[in-house]
């Protein structure tokens, strides 16, 4: 019996993959709990065009990521800090400090999308932004004192 599965499923595909399984398999328990269809001609020409389409948004969110890459560029961010006597920071720079950093520079990216170097010191670091699954950008982060 020929399905196209709406979700993955462990050991038997991925999901808008048309695979074949045993008839009781499918007409009993995966299509029945939503996770196949039957693979009608019907079903085909909807999957097809699904896929179409979602090829067509993931290609435009790609292109905005690169976009935002590009429009951030070689930036450097200045980061005052509170340091003691050694050149140590007190505390840590984090990533919500980056984003509203970026957020006042015009960027509005999330906070969770930003990972900082682990920073101990005054001195230049680097971040990196997930801007999509494969567009990631590195900006330069320069870690300095605040004067009181």
């Amino acid at each position: 019996m020929e399905i196209i599965l709406i979700t993955d499923i462990a050991g038997v595909g991925y999901k808008n993959d048309i695979v074949t399984v045993k008839a009781g398999y499918g007409r009993n328990y995966l299509i029945p709990q939503g996770f196949a269809l039957l693979a009608n001609a019907s079903n085909r020409k909807i999957v097809a065009e699904n896929v179409r389409q979602a090829a067509h948004k993931a290609e435009k969110l790609k292109k905005d990521a690169e976009d935002i890459a590009a429009a951030i560029g070689d930036l450097t961010i200045d980061i005052r800090t509170v340091v003691g006597e050694s050149g140590r920071i007190f505390g840590r720079v984090t990533n919500t400090q980056v984003a509203d950093i970026l957020k006042s520079k015009g960027f509005d990216i999330d906070r969770k999308k930003i990972t900082v170097d682990d920073v101990k010191s005054i001195g230049t670091y680097s971040a990196l932004i997930d801007l999509h699954k494969e567009v990631k950008h590195k900006i330069t982060l320069n870690v300095v004192a605040a004067e009181d």
